[in-house]
C-alpha cells in the first residue's frame, strides 16, 4: 500500500486515495463489527450470503423477543458511502440499524453490495436487485428460504430504505421492480430515502455558491461512474432526458429526508417537488433535519435529532398495508 502522499494521484476526500501504482487506500468506512445480540436494544443480527456466485451478503436483524406467529414488516436497507466505501458491518450502520429495529419492531435486511472501483457501477445496483429477488424467492415453496424471513416477516409489508447512495439505489429498484418478476410476487409499500445521493452537472440551490463542495461531489461521482454522461448520467440525475418517469415508482408511499447543511439537500427537495407534481399516485412526505449535515444520524446516533429521525423512519415503516 502506498504511504507517501506524494504518490497519491487522486484524493477522493473523505473516502479514499488512489496511488500511482494503482493501489486504493480507503480512508473511511473500513471498520467492522460482528453481528450478534445487541444488549442495549435487545436486537439480534447475523450475516448471511445472498448470492454465492458473486459473494454478495447481507446482515439481517430482528427483535430478540419476536414470536413466529408475529409477522413483521421488512425493511431492505442499502447503506451509503458514495458507492465506494462502507458495509453492513460498519459500526455506525450496525448501531443505527439496531436502533431502527428496536424502535420500529421490524426485520431489516442490510445489503452488502460490492463497491466501486473494484466492481464498477452498475454492480451495486445489480447486487441490490439480486438481494430483492432473493427476498421475493421466499414467496416460492422451493425458494432459498432463510428462516428469519420465513418465520418473522410479512412479505406483504416490504419497504426499501437507504441513506445517501443507498437512497439512490432504493429509488432505482422501485422503478425497476414494477414490471419485473419480483414485482409480481410482492409489492413494495414504501421507500424511505434519507439524504439521497442525487446530483447533476448544472448546480441548483446552494450548490451555486458552494463551488468547493460542488466540485467535490462531482469528483466522487466521476470516479465511481466514469461515463460519457458525467454527472447527468440517469443513475445520479433522475431528471435528465432518458430517465424513467417517477410515475413508475412501484410503491404507494415515499419519505424524503433532507438535512439543512447538506450539499445534497436541494436535490432531495427537487426530487420531492417533482414527485408530488408527477402522475405517481402515492403519498409523499418530506422531513428536514434543521442544523444538521449529511447522514449526521449515522455518525451521531445519540443526538436528539438522530433519535427523532429514527422515530420518523419507524413510524413510516409501521403505517401498515391497509394505509397504502
Amino acid at each position: 500500500m502506498g504511504s507517501d502522499d506524494s504518490d497519491v494521484v487522486l484524493d477522493l476526500f473523505p473516502w479514499l486515495k488512489v496511488y500511482k501504482d494503482g493501489t486504493i487506500e480507503r480512508t473511511a468506512g473500513v471498520e467492522v463489527v460482528p453481528p450478534g445480540l445487541d444488549l442495549e436494544t435487545n436486537v439480534l443480527s447475523k450475516d448471511i450470503v445472498l448470492t454465492p456466485e458473486t459473494g454478495v451478503s447481507a446482515r439481517i436483524y430482528r427483535p430478540n423477543f419476536v414470536t413466529k406467529r408475529q409477522k413483521l414488516p421488512l425493511a431492505v436497507y442499502f447503506h451509503g458511502g458514495a458507492f465506494c466505501v462502507a458495509s453492513p458491518a460498519f459500526p455506525n450502520y450496525h448501531t443505527s440499524l439496531n436502533k431502527l429495529v428496536a424502535e420500529a419492531n421490524v426485520v431489516v435486511l442490510s445489503v452488502g453490495y460490492r463497491l466501486s472501483p473494484e466492481h464498477p457501477l452498475p454492480a451495486a445496483y445489480e447486487d441490490s436487485w439480486a438481494a430483492l429477488r432473493w427476498v421475493a424467492s421466499h414467496e416460492e415453496e422451493d425458494g432459498q428460504n432463510e428462516t428469519w424471513i420465513e418465520d418473522y416477516v410479512d412479505l406483504d409489508q416490504v419497504y426499501l430504505v437507504g441513506d445517501s447512495a443507498g437512497a439512490n439505489i432504493a429509488h432505482h429498484l422501485a422503478l425497476r421492480i414494477k414490471e419485473s418478476d419480483p414485482g409480481q410476487r410482492f409489492k413494495i409499500l414504501g421507500i424511505g430515502m434519507t439524504h439521497s445521493y442525487f446530483w447533476g452537472t448544472n448546480p441548483i440551490g446552494s450548490e451555486v455558491a458552494d463551488r468547493f463542495r460542488k466540485e467535490m461531489v462531482d469528483k466522487w461521482w466521476l470516479y465511481v461512474c466514469p461515463s460519457d454522461k458525467g454527472c447527468d448520467d440517469p443513475l445520479i440525475n433522475p431528471f435528465v432526458d432518458g430517465s424513467p418517469d417517477l410515475a413508475g415508482l412501484a410503491c404507494r408511499r415515499v419519505l424524503v429526508v433532507v438535512a439543512e447543511k447538506d450539499i445534497l439537500k436541494d436535490r432531495g427537495r427537487f426530487y420531492y417537488d417533482k414527485l408530488v407534481k408527477s402522475e405517481w399516485k402515492g403519498k409523499a412526505e418530506i422531513m428536514e433535519n434543521e442544523g444538521e449535515d449529511h447522514v449526521f444520524h449515522i455518525f451521531n446516533p445519540e443526538s436528539d435529532k438522530a433519535k427523532s429521525l429514527i422515530k420518523r423512519l419507524a413510524a413510516f415503516l409501521n403505517q401498515g398495508k391497509d394505509d397504502c
